[in-house]
């Protein structure tokens, strides 16, 4: 029976930093649990028993399978090898043919989700050689093969056609794959050849299929043709498998209008792989889904995989031509559903709605990434004088333009919508849908490791912690989480998630007492008491196959998560909840204490499973072999959140099949204001003597107990008969005294530091500021008398200079 533990609540100034969930667990963490690498066969058929082979590592403990979607029963579970363990299974009869999340679960963890294929056809496995135009595997029509395309591998697959059939081929590669390092991934390439090896139709990416492609051909005359599957690129490998769909069965390419309410009777027009149209009448569910599949079937078989369509209450309003000029388009309601198709290149589509001055309005268009539409739409918005208020093309990383506006105006606003390189065809559909937002929290779940999908593994007399994450919208309050579907045993700690922060930790606990078992468990969000009408969930996205850059290939959303208690802990671990709290720019010793179970001696290492904001703690210690207990220091910075705060450890451990983890109950820490404030002097004594060093003190609030500062960080050489005083709350200042040694490094020591210490008790509140400044100096020399300075010299005189001669003498010297 489910149980959920009544929540504690935090400190109502608490939980104003951000969690760091990045040091939750060691670097090999993951090494404890299974991993599936393929199954074999990848699919199965629908109304049939099947055994499919989960081949991966650390399997040999596995015990049940659970599975996201109705419509498959487990029959039987049986571990084969620590690589491989064979599930047999049932799926339902009139289960809709696609692709069904699938997940093992062991006695040590929950290994990555799977995507298992279900048809309507017969399976028929790959059969080489098969790589030779020449030499094809003959198959029957409306078969589905299971094969593998490895390095440099072509396989070729021949068929009878008569003259006017249609044959449909389409590929599942990408989509069962599971690969995060951009390998082992199969990117497919199809082909229909005819019997001179023309290629008559060729497909390498779809719309529909994303990367895995679909192609489709009309025999113009009685024949044999071929289907060619490779790798786009001539790589492959021997986990590059596929399921192959070869057949007659109708193929919709495109279902319009695109969604309706639920509870009603869709009448769609279905645009087929040939170009063809039919009409269908479609029971919608009587829920609301974001992604609704859609298969058709007829005489000549079954769709193998789905449309998508969306379901909701918004009224739907067909596009009515002409309607490309944004002056004069069609008045539809508002809120409402606005569904058509960018028939031709150059098309533009407009709807007009009534807007009411004030209103807040939101404009989502749904084409490429739910309906799967070739449309890479542009969205603009016009006011009621026509004149452009707002555009979007991609947004929020998808390709389907959003935006929201404010109506400035009362009067008739218009949507626009358009491809973005300006095609257009039968098949380019659209949904734009517009509406009033309301206030909404969202919530997913933080990754252990990076690119993978968190799962929860509670071991029985133990506990984990995980952080759950709140996307908010147009709503910043108390969020309280509730949870639903949790396995037997286990249950919830949570904590309310304080206005404005993004999240929050959970701690999960199995009671000594439980047995292995295995869940999918959901969480709610709800408002506080005076919103009571916001709320939401969890969804939890996987990241399936990763390729270059670890850009996301394809992915997988749930509504659920998957949760196991697993093997027992052996041992029980708790941190001492401290009587005394951690000020601004203090410090603290909290000590972790384990009780070892007989039989474990081993060491285990604790590590936090967040860090407050402003508090460091060191992540570095462990419970050595033989000890019972270790403490870990921890700091507050002078911007640490003040309030009261949950802490959990992570203690890790070594078992049989790799490392495992648990979690210690909550303590609570206070963190508080700091209690002193220091005023530095700059100080300055000379070798060989001794000076006091006096610290203006300023008590900044009450504290019990009796204090003491201690003048710490003094240079080599500098020593202090008294680098310990009391402090009195009347204490206005400290003097130290301090002794220079004659040999003590000159120059200046920006080193000093005040550690205060508040005895409260057994306990010690410690806080330290700095730094002072203190300069050592050489003494200056003697002072000696001058002597007189000398009398100036007389300047020598200058030379006279010579006569001038005369004329005659000039003359007579020449002579």
């Amino acid at each position: 029976m489910m149980k959920q533990q009544t929540a504690l609540r935090p400190h109502a100034a608490a939980w104003v930093g951000a969690f760091l969930i990045g040091t939750m667990l060691i670097q090999n963490a993951s090494a404890t649990l299974p991993v599936v690498t393929s199954l074999e066969p990848r699919g199965v058929v629908r109304g049939e028993e099947s055994v499919v082979t989960f081949k991966g590592t650390r399997l040999s403990d596995a015990s049940e399978v659970l599975c996201d979607l109705p419509g498959i029963e487990i029959l039987e579970v049986k571990a084969v090898s620590n690589s491989a363990t064979e599930v047999k299974l049932r799926a339902a009869a009139d289960l809709t043919p696609g692709l069904y999340p699938i997940r093992l679960v062991t006695k040590s963890g929950i290994a990555n989700l799977r995507l298992l294929g279900v048809g309507a056809m017969p399976v028929v496995a790959e059969v080489e050689p098969n790589n030779d135009f020449a030499a094809p595997q003959v198959i029957e029509l409306n078969s589905t093969i299971d094969g593998v395309v490895k390095r440099e591998d072509i396989d070729h697959y021949q068929v009878e056609l008569k003259a006017g059939q249609t044959l449909n081929v389409e590929i599942e590669g990408i989509r069962i794959a599971n690969s995060l390092r951009n390998q082992n991934i199969l990117d497919p390439y199809i082909a229909i050849l005819d019997e001179g090896r023309f290629e008559v139709a060729s497909s390498d990416d779809s719309s529909l299929f994303q990367q895995d492609g679909l192609c489709s051909f009309t025999a113009p005359a009685d024949g044999k043709y071929s289907i060619l599957v490779r790798d786009s690129s001539f790589l492959g490998s021997d986990l590059g498998g596929y399921r192959l769909h070869v057949g007659t069965y109708p193929r919709p390419v495109a279902v319009i209008p695109a969604g309706g309410p639920p509870s009603t009777v869709l009448d769609a027009k279905l645009i087929l792989s040939d170009g063809s149209e039919r009409s269908a009448k479609i029971p919608l569910p009587s829920e609301n889904y974001a992604q609704w599949g859609v298969t058709t079937e007829d005489e000549n078989g079954v769709t193998p995989s789905p449309n998508w369509i969306r379901v909701n209450e918004l009224p739907v309003a067909m596009e009515q031509e002409p309607n490309d000029d944004r002056r004069s388009a069609p008045v539809v309601p508002v809120p409402g559903a606005y569904c058509g198709v960018i028939e031709k290149p150059e098309d533009y589509d407009c709807f007009t709605f009534e807007a009411k001055k004030g209103t807040k309005y939101r404009v989502e268009v749904f084409a490429r990434d739910v309906l799967r539409s070739p449309l890479d739409a542009v969205l603009n918005v016009f006011d009621p004088k026509h004149a452009t208020i707002t555009s979007s093309d991609d947004s929020r990383g998808k390709i389907d333009p959003f935006l929201e506006f404010d109506a400035k105006v009362d009067g008739k606003h218009t949507v626009r919508v358009y491809d973005h390189l300006r095609g257009g065809g039968p098949t380019y559909t659209y949904r734009i849908e517009v509406s009033t937002p309301t206030p909404a929290v969202n919530l997913s779940l933080k990754e252990l490791r990076r690119d993978e999908a968190h799962v929860v593994a509670v071991p029985i007399g133990g506990s984990v912690g995980m952080v759950v994450s709140a996307a908010r919208d147009r709503y910043n309050g108390e969020v309280n989480l509730s949870f639903e579907g949790l396995p037997k045993g286990v249950t919830a700690t949570t904590f309310p998630m304080p206005a404005g922060r993004p999240e929050v930790p959970v701690l999960l606990t199995a009671a000594p007492d439980a047995t292995h078992n295995a869940s999918l468990y959901t969480i709610f969000a709800k408002g506080d008491d005076k919103n009571p009408l916001v709320g939401g969930k969890l969804s939890q996205h996987h990241k399936l196959v990763l390729g270059q850059n670890r850009r996301e290939m394809w992915g997988y959303d749930t509504e659920r998560a998957a949760m196991a208690v697993t093997d027992e802990v052996p041992f029980t671990i708790e941190v001492v909840q401290p009587k005394t709290p951690i000020v601004r720019s203090g410090s603290k010793n909290l000590k972790v204490r384990i009780n070892k179970k007989e039989g474990f001696d081993d060491a285990v290492s604790i590590r936090t499973l967040y860090n407050p904001p402003g508090i460091s703690i060191n992540n570095s210690r462990s419970i050595a072999k033989g000890k019972t207990e270790v403490d870990i220091p921890i700091t507050a910075n002078t911007g640490a959140g003040i309030g009261t705060w949950p802490i959990i450890f992570v203690a890790s451990y070594n078992t049989k099949t790799g490392p495992a983890q648990t979690a210690t109950p909550p303590i609570m820490l206070e963190v508080e204001n700091s209690i002193f404030k220091y005023t530095f002097p700059k100080s300055a004594g000379e070798l060989g003597t001794e000076v006091s060093v006096t610290i203006p003190i300023e008590i900044l609030r009450e504290y019990p107990g009796e204090a003491e500062v201690e003048l710490v960080g003094i240079p080599a050489g500098v020593t202090s008969p008294a680098a310990t005083q009391p402090v009195t709350p009347e204490s206005e200042s400290v003097t130290f005294p301090l002794v220079i040694d004659a040999k003590a490094k000159v120059g200046t020591h920006r080193t000093l530091n005040c550690i205060a210490r508040v005895k409260v008790g057994d306990e010690t509140i410690v806080q330290t500021n700095g730094s002072g400044e203190l300069r050592i100096d050489k003494p200056l020399p003697p002072k000696v008398d001058a002597p007189k300075p000398a009398a100036p010299k007389p300047a020598a005189k200058a030379p006279a200079k010579p006569k001038p001669l005369s004329r005659l003498e000039q003359l007579r010297q020449k002579k």
